[in-house]
This record gives C-alpha cells, sequence and structure tokens, in this order.
C-alpha cells in the first residue's frame, strides 16, 4: 500500500468511525448510517476523477445547508414534543457537511475540516449515549485519527521539502545498483506499514495518562449517569392514588426499570426482598388511596449526600442496596422494608408516614443511590402474642388502617371468618398466614382484568376467583381490617432476576408487584405477607445461550456504569479510601521488614560482644565474624572472575550473531576494540577491508568480509560461521590483554 492510499484510507476510517458513534449513541437512524455508508463508498471511488465536485460547488451547497437546518429543525418539532429535536437537527446538518465535503476535491482545509466533523460527532455522541459500545468507537476513533494525524503532517511536510537530484556511481547492471532499487521502492511502499503501530502506541499511552486524570480530577454535585436518559413514561402505580388494575397494566410491559446490587446477594437469593414503593391506607371499593399529608422533608447534612432516617439495633441487621435507577416519570424511590438510611446526589428527599422516600422527578435522566435498610423481622413468637379477639385500642396514626368502605359486601367478613376458624388460629399472626394461604392455594393468577361490576373485589373473591396482584393483596387487606387487624397494600417491585456475572438484580415492569403489610402491637412493627399464588408470579429470569449472552453483555454495561458513566465524588471517595487503605498496609509491611532488618543487623554487632551492647569485645567471636567476612568477599570475586572468563554475558549475544542487524554491531565492534588496545586503529576514509589488509592478520581479513557480507550483502550467519569467529575474537582479545 503506497503512502497517498494509507492516507486516503486512515482519513476514510477516522470520519467512518465518527458517524459510528453517533449512530450507536442514537443521534442518527440506521437508514441515515445506511445512506451515509454508501456515499462513504462513492466518494471513494471518486477521488482524484474529474467527477468530484469543484470547490466552489461545495462551498455554494454549503452555504444553502443552512437554511435547510433550519427548516429540518422545525419539521421535527412539529412532529411531537420530542427532547432530541435540536440533537437530532444537528446530526443531520453535520452529517450533510460532511457529505458535502467528501464528494469535492480536497485540500489541506477540507481534510482538516472533515477531521473537525467527526470530532464533533464523537463529542455530540459521548452525551447521547450509556452505552460501553462507546468505548469501542472511541477507541476505533482515537485509533485512526492518530493515524490519520501522523500520516497528514508527513504528507505536509513531504510537499515543503524540495527534491534534490542525486547521482549514483554504481552500474545499473550491478548486484548492489538492483538491490538499492529494491531498497528504495520496498521503503516507498512500506512507509505506512509502522505507521499503524505507532498510533497503537500513542492511544495506549494517551488512555493510560488520560486515566489517572480521570480519576482524580474533581467531579461535579451530580455523575454523567443523570445527564442522559430516554424519558419513561407510562409508568403507573406509584402516585396518591392507584385503581385496581394500574399495577397488571404494568406488568404486561418488558422494559428495563432498574437494576439493584445488594452487598450480600446470598441473603437476598435465600430470602428475597422485594423493593418498595408506595404504601396506600385508604380504599373506597374500586382504588387504593394515600391520605397521609404529614411528610418529613430531609436535607443533606453533609457533602456525601447522607440522609438518616431512623436507627436499627445492629449492624448485622442491615442490608445495603446500590440502585440503577432508569429515567423513569414518578419521584418514589425504591428500596428494601424499614429504610434506615439514603445516600445518593439528592438535592432533598421527603419520607410519608408509611415509609414512602420521594425526590424530584428524574423522568428524563437515570440516578443511582445506595440504601440502608433494616430488613430483620421479629420473631414468630413476638408476632403472636397478639390474640385475636383482644379488645385493641390503636393510636390514630394506626387506626386508619383499619378503614373500611362505606358498604362492604357482607360476605367478606363471614369469609374472613371461615378462613381463620378453619384454620384454627388464635392470634393476629396465624390468621394472617391463614388468610394468606387461603388466597394463594384457592384463587389462581391472571393479568386478564375480569373482575367488574359495582364491587371488583366482591366479584373477584366470590364470582371471578382469578386476578393480577392488586387483586390479592387488595383482597387480603379488606379480609384481615374486617377482622379489626390493622393492615395496607404496597405497590412496589419483586426482587427481579438475577445476573450472576454482573451481581445485579435486574427489574423490569414485569415485576412490578402489590403486596399487603400487617401491623402487630406487640412488636410496634409492619411486617410482609404476599397472597399472590407462586406459580401466578411474574417471573424474568433469562436462560439458554441467549440469556447468557445477555447477562455477559449486561455485566459489562454495569462496569461501564458504575465506574465511568455513574463515576462521582462518591466513588471517587471511595477509591481514595481504598487506596489509602492499601498505602497504610505497604507502609506497615515495609516498617516491619525494617524492623527485622534491624534486628538482625543489631544481632550481628553485638553478636561479639555475646549479644548486649554493653558486654566486653569477645577477640574469638570478632575474629569470627571477619574471617568469615572475607571468606563471602573472597568467594563473590572469584565467581564474578569465573562468570568473566567464561564469558556467560555473551551467551546471548552469541545467539543473535547469527541475525544480521545484531552480527553487525557486535562482532565487527568487538574486533575493532580489540585492535585499537593494541593500538591498531582504523584511518578516517580507510574501508573495513583495506584496515583489515593494514592489519595483516588473517583472522581480521576473514571476520571483515563476513561483516561485509553480512552489512552489505544482506546475508545471515551459519551457525558454525558463527562459533568460529567467536573463537577468532576471543583469542584477538587474549592477545591484547596479555
Amino acid at each position: 500500500m503506497s503512502f497517498n492510499t494509507f492516507f486516503r484510507v486512515s482519513s476514510y476510517a477516522m470520519v467512518a468511525c465518527g458517524a459510528l458513534a453517533l449512530t450507536v449513541s442514537g443521534g442518527l437512524s440506521s437508514g441515515l448510517a445506511l445512506a451515509f455508508a454508501v456515499l462513504l463508498i462513492v466518494a471513494w471511488r471518486l477521488e482524484s476523477t474529474r467527477w468530484q465536485l469543484p470547490e466552489r460547488v461545495g462551498l455554494v451547497i454549503v452555504l444553502l445547508s443552512m437554511p435547510l437546518f433550519y427548516l429540518d429543525w422545525q419539521f421535527l418539532a412539529g412532529g411531537g414534543a420530542n427532547e432530541r429535536v435540536g440533537v437530532s437537527a444537528l446530526a443531520h446538518l453535520i452529517l450533510f457537511l460532511s457529505a458535502v465535503k467528501l464528494l469535492q476535491v480536497k485540500s489541506d482545509r477540507d481534510w482538516v475540516f472533515l477531521y473537525l466533523i467527526s470530532f464533533f460527532e464523537v463529542l455530540l455522541s459521548a452525551g447521547l449515549s450509556l452505552s460501553p459500545l462507546f468505548l469501542l468507537t472511541l477507541s476505533l476513533y482515537s485509533l485512526f485519527a492518530l493515524s490519520t494525524i501522523l500520516a497528514f503532517e508527513i504528507r505536509k511536510a513531504r510537499r515543503s521539502v524540495k527534491v534534490v537530484e542525486t547521482r549514483l556511481l554504481v552500474a545499473p547492471d550491478s548486484t548492489l545498483f538492483r538491490r538499492l532499487r529494491k531498497h528504495g521502492s520496498g521503503a516507498r511502499h512500506g512507509e505506512g506499514k509502522r505507521l499503524p503501530l505507532v498510533s497503537f502506541v500513542l492511544m495506549l499511552l494517551i488512555f493510560g495518562l488520560a486515566l489517572p486524570l480521570f480519576l482524580i480530577v474533581p467531579r461535579s454535585t451530580s455523575s454523567a449517569l443523570a445527564h442522559t436518559g430516554d424519558g419513561g413514561t407510562g409508568f403507573v402505580g406509584f402516585s396518591d392514588s392507584v385503581n385496581l388494575g394500574d399495577v397488571g397494566r404494568l406488568q404486561q410491559s418488558d422494559r428495563l426499570v432498574m437494576r439493584v446490587r445488594v452487598e450480600d446477594s446470598l441473603t437476598g437469593r435465600n430470602r428475597p426482598l422485594r423493593w418498595r414503593g408506595v404504601a396506600l391506607d385508604y380504599f373506597d371499593g374500586h382504588g387504593w388511596q394515600r391520605t397521609s399529608g404529614r411528610s418529613t422533608f430531609e436535607q443533606s447534612g453533609n457533602e456525601r449526600g447522607f440522609f438518616q432516617l431512623g436507627t436499627t439495633e445492629g449492624l448485622q441487621r442491615l442490608t445495603t442496596q446500590t440502585f440503577f435507577v432508569e429515567a423513569i416519570d414518578t419521584p418514589v424511590l425504591f428500596a428494601a422494608p424499614r429504610v434506615v438510611a439514603v445516600q445518593g446526589g439528592f438535592p432533598y428527599l421527603r419520607s410519608d408516614a408509611e415509609g414512602a422516600l420521594t425526590t424530584r422527578h428524574h423522568y428524563q435522566e437515570r440516578i443511582s443511590y445506595k440504601v440502608y435498610s433494616d430488613t430483620a423481622e421479629p420473631d414468630e413468637s413476638t408476632l403472636r402474642k397478639t390474640t385475636l379477639g383482644e379488645v385493641q385500642v390503636f393510636p390514630a396514626a394506626v387506626a386508619r388502617y383499619l378503614q373500611l368502605p362505606d358498604h362492604v359486601d357482607t360476605r367478606i367478613p363471614r369469609l374472613a371468618r371461615d378462613v381463620i376458624t378453619k384454620a384454627g388460629a388464635r392470634n393476629q399472626y396465624d390468621a394472617a398466614r391463614a388468610i394468606e394461604r387461603y388466597l394463594q392455594t384457592d384463587f389462581r393468577y391472571s393479568l386478564d382484568l375480569k373482575a367488574t361490576g359495582p364491587d371488583p373485589l366482591a366479584d373477584f373473591l366470590f364470582n371471578v376467583r382469578e386476578g393480577h396482584c392488586e387483586y390479592f393483596a387488595t383482597a387480603m387487606a379488606v379480609m384481615l381490617r374486617t377482622q379489626g387487624i390493622p393492615s395496607r397494600v404496597v405497590n412496589g417491585f419483586q426482587t427481579g432476576d438475577y445476573n450472576e456475572a454482573a451481581d445485579v438484580y435486574t427489574v423490569t415492569q414485569r415485576d412490578a408487584h402489590s403486596w399487603v403489610e400487617v401491623y402487630f402491637p406487640e412488636a410496634n412493627s409492619w411486617v410482609t405477607f404476599d397472597p399472590t399464588p407462586f406459580l401466578g408470579r411474574p417471573m424474568t429470569e433469562r436462560t439458554g445461550i441467549q440469556g447468557r449472552l445477555g447477562k455477559f453483555a449486561e455485566a459489562i454495561e454495569m462496569l461501564w456504569i458504575q465506574y465511568v458513566v455513574g463515576y462521582g465524588n462518591q466513588e471517587q471517595r471511595s477509591l481514595a479510601r481504598a487506596f489509602g487503605n492499601r498505602f497504610f498496609e505497604l507502609r506497615d509491611w515495609l516498617g516491619n521488614r525494617l524492623n527485622g532488618l534491624r534486628e538482625t543487623v543489631t544481632g550481628w554487632l553485638t553478636w561479639p560482644k555475646g549479644g548486649t551492647t554493653d558486654g566486653s569485645i569477645s577477640v574469638a567471636r570478632l575474629s569470627l565474624l571477619i574471617l568469615v567476612f572475607v571468606l563471602v568477599l573472597f568467594a563473590l570475586i572469584l565467581v564474578l572472575r569465573r562468570i568473566r572468563q567464561l564469558g556467560f554475558w555473551r551467551i546471548f549475544s552469541r545467539r543473535q550473531v547469527e541475525g544480521k542487524d545484531a552480527s553487525v554491531v557486535e562482532f565487527y565492534a568487538r574486533m575493532t576494540k580489540a585492535l585499537a588496545a593494541r593500538g591498531l586503529q582504523r584511518a578516517t576514509g580507510e574501508t573495513p577491508l583495506e584496515f583489515a589488509a593494514a592489519v595483516g592478520m588473517p583472522e581480521a581479513i576473514k571476520i571483515t568480509r563476513a561483516y561485509n557480507r553480512v552489512r552489505f550483502g544482506e546475508q545471515n550467519l551459519s551457525k558454525i560461521e558463527a562459533e568460529q569467529i567467536e573463537e577468532w575474537l576471543k583469542g584477538m582479545e587474549k592477545i591484547s590483554k596479555s
């Protein structure tokens, strides 16, 4: 490949990588990307032909594109409320400008313009995508950009250097002339062979230097994770008012909601956690509402964004969860029950009487936060202390969880009593378990909304006998309330599909769920019950080859999001803390080793005194110590001298003496050095063979002829020749020393 061809290939690849980055990030549609790829091929074929656009025509087209950019913007804006209208129109403009420049006759200024456009495309794509594919496109772009810049500067410098004609005083039909011509032709065609390698090395150096800067440069209060998102809409079931059926509609979508990393994943898998959203207390017969208007406004107490909401009896009771939530149109923060603290980059955090957490809306941005929850529940013996039939006087804050609709079907409380009596329950806990088990075993799960009429709950319990989780949770809560047991309905998500590769739970809208929380006054605690049948609960586990590949891809994406896109102040502090811990461990290790060395040296120094510092010096011990030191020094000198005599340091050189490049420098340089030690030095202007003849040594002439054959004849020494030359050199060096 000629140098000019390499320059064109590298330049076109750089432009293509810019468009590829914009396509991967979603800034360009697949149709436009395909059209631009075809245009790249056409422009390549038209290079250096008369069919290229003249420079003036290209300039006119560029000027005419400015009004077209405005019209495109208005057209996209009229098509609907799209948050990326400006970005899409800008992407169309720069792609059009790039296409015009590719089709026209290009000067250095035009090439630079194309390079700048491609750089702007990569810069634009960086703000549009969280995908780890951006790292791949960025690496490709960096490689081709470095290669292109090097080739561009070499090409530019060549044109500025004057060509000087020279005459070669060698016959055209000689062997030397043919070799020189072959070497020159190979050099011209191989000029671009090393540039990709040089570009790759430079890219590694740049990334290596940029990584420490990326890790230590101070961050703003929010990471890049908070500035990207698709704007999820239609997210129902997590407001102050929820109708029966809302969560069921949410379960019909596989859209990603969040990923959750639990610090103790084994605990999470053995005792499935639920990601709590909102708790609802008022039921009107058709839906649930949240009547509590009391909320606690929490502000960040420190720069770490730490919100403390409660306390715990022991750290071993805490479960740490890290949430990576997609852009959804709800201010609710999801967490495991009984939240103790939250850590995240939020301007504020609200917690209501039901324990629901809310912050600002993030329907156009992803968020990440950490939650500490006390997930330990009271033991069953404590929960069974509250017996049925006792007259319970609940405070006003708890009494509202006994509210019932104005007109409750009389069959519902009778059904609740029959279920409890049949199970032989004598306390509130066993009564709740009996109703939970009854609904799990005697009803079927279905996403079809078959329960209708003026009383959908009664229709579900006595006619349809199938429904989704909302109906099961509502039925249990109402049945418990008819028996004087405080309860409430909670909307949230199931644990999700566990990804072993990424160590996260992947939660989709299909994992949306409703369950019941029951209040036990003896423990002063709300306990979770789930009456939905086990076989009917939606599962999103991915299996098979496609599922495993998807999990590995998700693991890569999580690494990219957590340690690159979501790298903020909190991660920076964690890294600094880990680095500090390793530094102190290394310091302690070195200190211990130095102390041990000092004790050893002290023992040696005090040994002549009998192991004490204040005793008298023993002449015998001191003499023995000096004798051992002298013997060790003498043995070391003998070993070094023997190594020098055997020439072990030349073993590696002798292995390379058969090669052309190594033998040129090594064996001829040794000969000239040995002769120089005897006062025989090569004069200026004297050829190697003339110098050897003047010396008058047959070995010198033979070594010089071998040198000329290797140096100028492009031949390699055989193993026998290399060994023979080594023997001659040893003899010459021995004579020089004597």
